[in-house]
């Protein structure tokens, strides 16, 4: 059974367009269509030629939309735009960050690679990846996980991309247009749900047991396929189970207090208070602050937990809460130094029972 999602956030204004650029007030996508915010001096007529294959075009947004004078819009007011009459350039997805097995369809992935839509990007038990679109929005891509890049393209005049991605297994985290450009179709596709957003930090898990979103920024508004509706604000989350059925809303845990860093390089420990209502932990390590660049992911079920790096530098672990129904909190990160790690020959850092990495001190 297939839950529908639709998820329309709060307008994001466009800024740091340069001088004689138009650029669209996006308001996100509903179902096969773009959706427009009207601005001073707005007509259809204009409209027309900007999005679509041309001007003559006004007639049908006018009976699509129901407007009694194509000339004189209310600022403000919505207008829906079939994607179908946007025309669209191909688009690639650039690989920023490769840790550890990782393949599209099948081959090696590495960094820098072009991924275009069609092809299926996955993770092993101990691979990760970034993916960067044109807009600058990133996928972070943990282990075990599985992902077709459906659809990927740019739609011309407008700036703004189309892009759909099917989740067969595992999770992906996204941050979506992080330069405020608006999005026209940013979609996360998995066997039991579909989750559209715009200008938004989301997270979205899929497996067996059901699937799991969660907004870090923005507004959603949900409609399952049960007749369902809800509103997903900021730090809130929902679950599905396997049949389909929304289990509702819920705030995202808090991110746990982690103690101050301990200074010391390679293998770390950590003890906090317990986060409430929190079934277990997850543990990431990521080299860049943003945490999408991944390079070690565990769980725990106490939080008492362990972790490392695979390499010296600086990197930073991200650790949060997840509640009964497998979603997922708010992080909490440090900043730690990492050390040299023993790499097997084929040149993936070898690990501990713990999980942890093997230091070349240890021998």
């Amino acid at each position: 059974m297939l839950a529908r999602f639709l998820f329309l956030p709060l307008l994001i204004a466009l800024t740091g367009a340069a001088p004689g650029i138009a650029y669209a007030q996006a308001a996100g996508a509903r179902g096969d269509d773009f959706l427009y915010k009207i601005m001073p001096n707005d007509t259809l007529t204009a409209l027309a030629g900007r999005f679509t294959s041309g001007a003559g075009n006004w007639g049908r947004l006018q009976a699509l939309n129901a407007v009694q004078d194509p000339t004189k819009l209310a600022i403000g007011r919505e207008i829906k735009i079939p994607f179908s009459m946007i025309p669209e350039r191909p688009a690639s997805a650039l690989v920023t960050h490769v840790s550890g097995q990782a393949s599209v369809d099948g081959r090696a992935l590495r960094t820098k690679d072009q991924v275009p839509e069609g092809k299926t990007v996955r993770t092993g038990a101990n691979g990760f990846a970034t993916l960067q679109l044109d807009d600058g929005s990133l996928l972070s891509i943990p282990p075990e996980s599985t992902l077709e890049i459906k659809r990927l393209r740019v739609f011309k005049g407008a700036g703004l991309t189309d892009s759909v991605i099917s989740m067969k297994q595992g999770s992906v985290e996204s941050t979506v247009a992080p330069k405020e450009t608006g999005v026209g179709r940013f979609e996360v596709r998995t066997p039991l749900s579909i989750t559209g957003v715009r200008g938004t930090r989301l997270r979205v898990h899929a497996s067996s047991r059901g699937a799991q979103s969660e907004v870090l920024k923005g507004v959603a508004h949900i409609t399952s396929e049960q007749a369902q509706n809800a509103t997903l604000h900021q730090d809130q989350g929902t679950a599905i189970d396997a049949q389909g059925k929304l289990l509702g809303i819920r705030p995202l845990l808090p991110p746990p207090n982690l103690p101050a860093s301990t200074g010391k390089s390679g293998r770390q420990s950590m003890r906090f208070p317990a986060v409430a209502a929190a079934s277990s932990y997850l543990v990431r390590v990521s080299s860049d602050k943003a945490g999408a660049d991944l390079v070690s992911s565990q769980s725990f079920d106490k939080p008492d937990i362990t972790f490392g790096a695979p390499g010296p530098g600086t990197y930073y672990v991200a650790v949060r809460a997840i509640d009964s129904l497998g979603i997922g909190g708010r992080d909490a990160q440090r900043a730690f130094l990492g050390a040299s790690v023993l790499h097997s020959s084929d040149g993936a850092p070898i690990l501990a029972g713990d999980g942890s990495y093997v230091l070349l001190t240890d021998y």
